[in-house]
């Protein structure tokens, strides 16, 4: 049984619950968004699966979860591997609060972003990631203006604070 950390709004851990039941109570948890990008400044994109409860077959970055300990850097390298068959170093840059809801799943969490650079091309675990793809920030912002449904909300916030 997955867990998560549930946090206060100063992200301070205040216990653990059931991944599904945060989730579907909208209990304010902790999460990490990994933006992996390759020496052209090309942001690595992954579609999520059918199987992903949460946004499948949408758009996303290229790989998240959420972390069970204080050592988001070194889970969010673990997960990357799991997910998108590779490691590369990775570096927190923010984080940021949301709120908003996919069905009878509510996403309310405190999203730490994680960034990295890689020049090859992922192995996919198919149960995670349906395809992926690179994409140049300034191409995916037009096509996010164009197509906002074909992405997750999350990764919209994301562009919008890397903006910043």
């Amino acid at each position: 049984m997955e867990k998560v950390v549930l946090v206060d709004k100063k992200d301070k851990k205040i216990g653990e619950e059931e991944k599904f039941q945060a989730h579907i109570k909208g209990r304010l948890h902790r999460a990490f968004s990994i933006l992996v990008f390759n020496s052209k400044g090309e942001l690595m994109l992954q579609k999520r699966s059918e199987y992903k409860p949460i946004a499948p077959y949408l758009w996303s970055n290229t790989c998240c979860s959420h972390p069970l300990t204080n050592n988001i850097e070194k889970e969010a390298e673990k997960r990357l591997k799991q997910e998108m068959g590779f490691t590369c170093s990775l570096k927190e840059a923010f984080s940021f609060y949301y709120k908003m809801r996919y069905g009878y799943f509510f996403e309310h969490e405190i999203d730490h972003v994680l960034l990295g650079k890689y020049d090859k091309s992922p192995k996919i675990n198919k149960k995670e990631a349906e395809d992926w793809k690179w994409i140049s920030l300034e191409r995916l912002e037009d096509d996010i203006k164009l197509n906002p449904e074909k992405y997750t909300y999350w990764l919209k916030k994301i562009i919008k604070c890397l903006k910043r």
